[in-house]
């Protein structure tokens, strides 16, 4: 029997057999989309994977540390040559499409489209007279607005197909700020933020104050292995292989987490809270560090003094919620080291009780669960799990859970029917098994 070259491409990079076979459908389905659309096959294609974020809840943009894997769920991507500078873009899952010119800025774009505007325009921006015209199409098997990270691998997916287009990286505005996948990374994630990268300008961003976690673990990730990061620069802290014995389920709570639309004022709360810590710290300091996890690295009493400060409250935020946000930070960036010392190990009660502990903060301090994810995390425990949590953005979204790789399917179904159980009005319960994937790549297609 022929191998499909996609499909042994990816199993080369690391993917199963089983999730190789099933992401080479969904890769035929796009390439008859971008026929569909433009007559013709694509000439270049990617896989670009969704990823779980295991410990590091809104740590990122702060400087922090998060624990990531990427997922074998992901964007498939095809795109071709266009002469004329428009970029267009067809899902061809939800049948919907795009078309823009990246230099005019006056359209106004809407949810996932707003995504695909903002990257062409940034680089239009940042790389100006570069050739961009692509026709693209994508297929994604990530649920949508549930915490997998499907908005930032959109952004990952356009921006590779347009830096191949334009050959961004040859550029020596490129070349002088990007020198890494970790660097890509961090550049990304200011293309979502709006924020500027070092020489390169910022722009308005999609209107979320977030890092960029998601697009380093995406980029960067490792097959089988569980990966350590900080943040503001991304800099790789360490690494630890995922024991064979284990897989993650990931299970959607039915409650989307849309950071872009309803919920986005609640996420950049989040966000804002910490830039008003560090604006606290800096107007008592003389040195002035960048980031809140540099501001507490910079003194041994920092936290406490910042707490005190912190009480009288700071930048229109109550005392109270400075304070808390504050052991938020400091408690869930304390659990990556841990963490990763726990997977070199197989230590699973101690990933049990540090999965707990952040579902715990995360809703008493952190705020950013609802009760479906508490529950769903906790129901993941009583069904078999040794380690469970929410991740992403939070008010929504998904848990991961660990367990015993031969227990998958009875863990996983116990599981979402005690969740249904509890929550009957919940929508579009889906779950799936996984271990850490390899991160985003470039495939070649066949005549």
């Amino acid at each position: 029997m022929t191998i499909d070259p996609i499909r042994e491409q990816l199993e080369r990079a690391g993917f199963a057999p089983d999730d190789a076979a099933s992401r080479t459908r969904i890769f035929d389905e796009t390439i008859a989309a971008h026929v569909t659309m433009t007559g013709r096959r694509p000439d270049r294609a990617w896989f670009v994977p969704g990823r779980i974020e295991i410990f590091g809840k809104h740590t990122d943009y702060a400087g922090g540390q998060s624990l990531v894997a990427a997922v074998p769920r992901g964007f498939a991507i095809v795109a071709s040559h266009r002469d004329d500078g428009r970029v267009r873009l067809v899902d061809a899952q939800w049948r919907e499409s795009i078309e823009l010119d990246p230099t005019d800025h006056t359209r106004v774009f809407t949810g996932w489209t707003n995504y695909v505007a903002v990257v062409a325009r940034r680089l239009a921006m940042n790389f100006p007279g570069a050739a961009l015209g692509a026709d693209i199409a994508i297929k994604s098997d990530v649920p949508r607005a549930a915490g997998v990270s499907s908005s930032s691998a959109l952004v990952v997916g356009v921006a590779s197909v347009l830096v191949d287009r334009g050959r961004l990286q040859e550029r020596p505005e490129w070349l002088a700020a990007i020198r890494s996948r970790l660097d890509m990374a961090g550049y990304l994630g200011a293309v979502e933020n709006g924020l500027a990268f070092p020489g390169l300008a910022g722009a308005s961003g999609v209107g979320t104050h977030g890092g960029s976690e998601d697009h380093t673990a995406i980029l960067a990730s490792q097959p089988d292995r569980v990966g350590a990061y900080a943040y503001v620069p991304v800099r790789q802290l360490s690494d630890a292989p995922m024991p064979q014995a284990w897989r993650f389920i990931i299970m959607t709570s039915g409650v989307h987490a849309d950071k872009a639309g309803g919920v986005r004022d609640r996420y950049n709360r989040a966000s804002l809270l910490t830039r008003a810590l560090l604006d606290l710290w800096q107007s008592r300091v003389s040195d002035q560090p960048s980031t809140l996890a540099a501001a507490l690295a910079s003194d041994p009493q920092a936290e406490g003094h910042l707490r005190d400060l912190a009480l009288g409250g700071h930048g229109g935020y109550a005392g109270d919620d400075l304070v808390r946000r504050l052991a938020h930070f400091v408690r869930e960036n304390a659990r990556v080291g841990v963490a990763v010392e726990a997977f070199r190990g197989a230590d699973e009660i101690t990933l049990g009780s540090l999965s707990a502990a952040s579902q715990h903060d995360a809703s008493a301090l952190l705020g950013n669960q609802v009760p479906e994810t508490d529950a769903l995390a906790q129901l993941a425990r009583e069904a078999g799990a040794f380690a469970a949590s929410s991740f992403g953005a939070g008010f929504g979204g998904s848990v991961w859970a660990l367990v015993p790789a031969d227990r998958v399917t009875a863990i996983a179904e116990r599981w979402r029917t005690a969740y249904r159980a509890a929550h009957p009005d919940a929508k579009r319960i889906e779950w799936f098994a996984a271990r850490p994937a390899p991160g985003a790549m470039d495939l070649t297609l066949s005549e």
